[in-house]
């Protein structure tokens, strides 16, 4: 039997019935899948198949490929014959729709349909997920007594071995299903029709293009946008962005600044782009330097948040530090002096991160970081786990100074900079022969999933070679850090004291 929709097409529907459309007729257009998001996929996978285990022995009803889902139909049924009480990949079709289902066990009360997500709560889109699972189950003679998700308790703290049942939580939505049931005839009939459509449905860009999931035909539907926009105003809210959309506002040139209410800092953002001109404020950047003390070190922190907690005393989806580097400069005068440490992915990272830190930030000097409240977190963090080491870590958290914050505030601020304060704009607007292109690893996501791989052994390639360039990405941020302080300083000609 050929299926038109299946649960994750019925979900994509909902949220757009051209990007159904779109995924059914023109799959190539799709958007190619970023490193970090096949590192979240990757991730929900591994959960997907940890959680079994709550329901240990079942058989699996897997197909060969994800292009022949007819196969684990077929298992499915055969399973059920023969008597099986928990499938996993258990998968049922009914009026055209294909839905496969995590975990379906019987026990003395009957079939309980069980789907996993590797998030930390149940949303809206969780129970329709669920709701198109049950109305296809059910109505393939599968007569459900409960249906649930199965979730990430984020409460949890690894103490020992991992305890899988304290790891999850099952909350039944069934309630919720039953609400949302009398819905589904119709929306299926919706989407079939769509499908079957001679062209593409005429839907404009919206706040539906990235809620409740970032769509993956954005490239097309967004290739009209300019590559700098009125989406690019920074701290601008989405519906005020849209708003001035679908005004037929487009460009930042097009905005008429005498009826568009936008905060002071949006609109000198506005007019940088108009006239072609860069804003400094001296006075507030000098004051920022003033306020710096030799010796100064420039330190970047990297991490792993794995939804399984690794080590002890963390919690799921926790941020464990892995990596640093520090750029440090004794004077004015002197020699820059660079000190990292990445970690052994085989064994917890924590403590010899503390001690080489500590020992690296030396006692007195100002410590440069680029967004505060990341690396002051997981150093407070650290404290919490590591009391006997709050002395030296509260130490260097008291040393802290934001170097994100002349450009956040836009005390400088160039066209180039597009409206961000990210230091990956903020380098090549002020350092022209700095790039993160040029690297192996251009971002902290990508960085994360990489060691996070090594650390799970599913690592695949030449791990020398990748420490490598998780050291020439981490290196970059910090020295990108002393050259744009070194342009704040030759902008004003300030010295530090």
């Amino acid at each position: 039997m050929k299926y038109k929709l299946s649960k994750s097409t019925f979900i994509r529907g909902l949220q757009c019935e051209k990007s159904l459309y779109l995924y059914k007729k023109h799959y190539k257009l799709k958007d190619p899948i970023s490193p970090s998001l096949q590192a979240i996929f990757d991730q929900g996978n591994q959960v997907g198949l940890l959680a079994q285990e709550l329901f240990p022995g079942g058989i699996d009803s897997s197909p060969s490929s994800h292009l022949k889902m007819m196969e684990s139909v077929i298992k499915t049924k055969e399973f059920l014959d023969k008597g099986e009480s928990i499938i996993y990949e258990a998968t049922f079709t009914y009026n055209q729709v294909l839905a496969a289902l995590d975990i379906l066990v019987r026990d003395d009360k009957g079939w309980k349909a069980y789907e996993v997500k590797s998030s930390t709560s149940v949303s809206d889109t969780y129970v329709k997920d669920a709701a198109i699972q049950y109305y296809t189950i059910v109505n393939s003679g599968i007569d459900l007594v409960d249906i649930s998700i199965v979730h990430i308790n984020n409460n949890y703290v690894l103490d020992g071995e991992l305890d899988i049942s304290q790891l999850f939580t099952i909350k039944s939505v069934k309630d919720k299903v039953l609400d949302y049931l009398p819905r589904i005839p119709k929306e299926v009939s919706r989407l079939k029709n769509v499908i079957k459509l001679d062209s593409t449905p005429n839907i404009d860009i919206g706040k539906h293009c990235i809620n409740p999931y970032q769509c993956d035909f954005k490239e097309t539907c967004w290739k009209h946008i300019p590559d700098y926009s009125v989406f690019d105003i920074s701290m601008l809210k989405k519906d005020k962005k849209f708003y001035l959309y679908n005004q037929g506002i487009l460009t930042l040139d097009q905005i008429d600044l005498s009826i568009t209410e936008l905060s002071a800092n949006q609109v000198l953002q506005v007019n940088a782009e108009v006239n072609n001109e860069s804003y400094i404020n001296n006075d507030e950047i000098s004051r920022f330097i003033e306020n710096l003390n030799y010796p100064l070190f420039f330190l970047d922190f990297e991490t792993i948040n794995p939804a399984v907690p690794k080590y002890q005393g963390t919690k799921p989806y926790q941020q464990v530090l892995f990596q640093y580097s520090i750029h440090s400069k004794q004077d004015i005068n002197s020699q820059l002096v660079h000190k990292e440490f990445l970690a052994d992915p085989s064994k917890d990272p924590r403590i010899q991160f503390i001690d080489q830190l500590i020992k690296n930030c030396d006692n007195s000097g100002d410590i440069i970081v680029y967004n505060i409240s990341f690396e002051r977190s997981r150093l407070n963090e650290l404290i919490e786990q590591f009391p006997e080491y709050k002395t030296p870590l509260q130490s260097i958290v008291l040393r802290l100074k934001d170097l994100m914050i002349p450009f956040q505030k836009k005390w400088y601020y160039t066209p180039e900079m597009k409206g961000s304060y990210s230091i990956k704009n903020v380098l090549p607007a002020l350092v022209s022969d700095l790039r993160y292109d040029n690297l192996n690893i251009k971002e902290g996501e990508m960085a994360s999933s990489i060691f996070l791989s090594m650390a799970n052994n599913t690592f695949i390639g030449d791990e020398s070679n990748v420490r490598d360039d998780l050291k020439d990405y981490c290196r970059l941020d910090t020295y990108a850090m002393v050259r744009i302080l070194e342009k704040l300083i030759k902008t004003t000609n300030q010295r530090l004291k």
